[in-house]
């Protein structure tokens, strides 16, 4: 009877649909659900720096360094600790606006410990304030912090108070470590809660200039004239995930009733099964007409109009994979965060399914292939959108709907038809141009024959 004595008193504790939510909304920085990581466990753990504490002397680790606890500790990141170390010293010593003691700044903290330890889903009990080190969590997130922030700085410009010859900021550091760190700083288990930063920040020198742009410059350092998403983010992935939206001034946000009017109406098709858009080719063979977007990198202006589909260039390099697979884990495990890129990658796959399609993009300047091999590019793009869906209320949802219908229209058919049969193979192209001269030599000499019939 103790199972039904327990479950009376949760039903007389229970409340509204609210309850029991708050801490889950809390929640931003979550372990790889092993579902998901199991498909790629290569892309969801830092292999330069770990940030938090995550991956404290675990099997998959960063490779460069680690950032928070998740991953904090690992054997083959310690030799990134004595940078961190170091940052220390150079943001106490150089960049305070004021007068400040690393006391100050625990102090200030640890008012806020407990709000950050809520922003990890999974915590080791070690990082808890009942452990032996009770200022272990918060150690972490100030050193974490500060060598954060110098990066972004010695990204965007090369700082003054370091040697020349320093191994991470300096112009060999940027060239050369920092793309394994920026790597390293895009990975779901490897955030840092943006509050870490925001309150360092305020206290630094450049206090004016938000965490957004700092973030922004860092990561979109070819798209200074698009500007940082002005909204709260939770961390630096989140930020830049945000990024990727920010639309020009002609466009609509993405998702819900806000993404214009054909995401909003109530349509016929939105209960039948999902359209799967056609390849590259394919589209191109029904008609559509591709147009590269020059002035804006945001996927938020793809559109399909007078049988134009208008897209952004997609760079796809060695850290595609890493950084769009972590993206995609955070939208599973975020359930506010939406679903766009998500969306955006299950898009794209279906557009590339072969080497000819990236080919055809290429020639169109919509995919930048940095990776040399156009199979493999396709076949990234194949393996990173396993399981994926498209939203079909998003306005991708709406864009694919409508290339959907063009191509379902029956002149475009047959047009495809045609060129798929009678174009694609320049042998049956010659058989088929043969064919018609014959054909047409054939009319003529018949033509003749009659005229020379009549008049003899």
């Amino acid at each position: 009877m103790s199972w039904v004595v327990e479950v009376d008193h949760d039903l007389e504790k229970m409340g509204d649909a609210s309850t029991g939510m708050e801490p889950l909304k809390k929640k931003s920085i979550y372990r790889v659900p092993s579902f998901i990581a199991n498909l790629n466990k290569e892309v969801y753990s830092p292999h330069a720096v770990s940030f938090g504490p995550y991956h404290h002397k675990e099997v998959y680790s960063p490779r460069a360094v680690s950032f928070g606890p998740y991953h904090h500790g690992e054997a083959h990141l310690e030799p990134m600790e004595c940078h961190k170390k170091r940052s220390l010293l150079h943001f106490l010593k150089n960049r305070a606006s004021f007068p400040l003691k690393l006391k100050d700044i625990l102090d200030s903290f640890a008012q806020v410990e407990e709000e950050l330890k809520d922003s990890y889903d999974s915590l080791d009990p070690k990082w808890q304030s009942d452990s032996s080190d009770k200022e272990g969590f918060l150690k972490l997130m100030i050193i974490d912090g500060c060598f954060m922030l110098e990066i972004f700085r010695a990204a965007i410009k090369t700082p003054d108070d370091y040697h020349s010859d320093d191994p991470i900021f300096s112009k060999h550091g940027k060239l050369n470590i920092m793309p394994f760190i920026k790597r390293d700083m895009l990975m779901l288990e490897n955030q840092l809660p943006m509050l870490v930063l925001d309150k360092l920040l305020a206290i630094s020198k450049n206090g004016d200039e938000s965490i957004n742009e700092l973030i922004h410059k860092f990561c979109n350092p070819d798209s200074r004239d698009i500007p940082p998403p002005t909204g709260k983010c939770l961390h630096v992935l989140d930020m830049f995930r945000k990024s990727l939206f920010m639309k020009s001034t002609a466009t609509t946000p993405m998702t819900g009733t806000s993404a214009g009017s054909d995401a909003s109406k109530k349509d016929k098709h939105r209960d039948e099964l999902i359209p799967i858009t056609r390849s590259a080719t394919e589209l191109n063979e029904a008609g559509v007409r591709f147009k590269r977007i020059k002035k804006s990198p945001s996927i938020n202006d793809i559109s399909f109009k007078g049988g134009v589909l208008s897209l952004p260039t997609f760079v796809i390099d060695d850290t595609t994979k890493s950084t769009f697979l972590n993206m995609i884990a955070f939208e599973h495990c975020h359930v506010s965060a939406g679903h766009e890129v998500a969306s955006y990658i299950w898009f794209m796959d279906n557009l590339i399914d072969t080497s000819s399609d990236v080919r055809f993009l290429q020639g169109k300047r919509i995919v930048q292939n940095l990776i040399g091999s156009d199979k493999g590019a396709a076949n990234l793009f194949n393996t990173i959108s396993n399981d994926l869906t498209i939203d079909p209320e998003s306005k991708l949802g709406s864009v694919n709907l409508k290339m959907s219908s063009y191509c379902e229209r029956r002149r475009n058919r047959w047009r495809a038809n045609l060129i798929h049969t009678y174009f694609t193979n320049p042998w049956t192209l010659i058989s088929v141009v043969a064919a018609g001269v014959l054909f047409g030599l054939t009319i003529a000499q018949t033509a003749y024959g009659a005229l020379q019939y009549y008049q003899g």
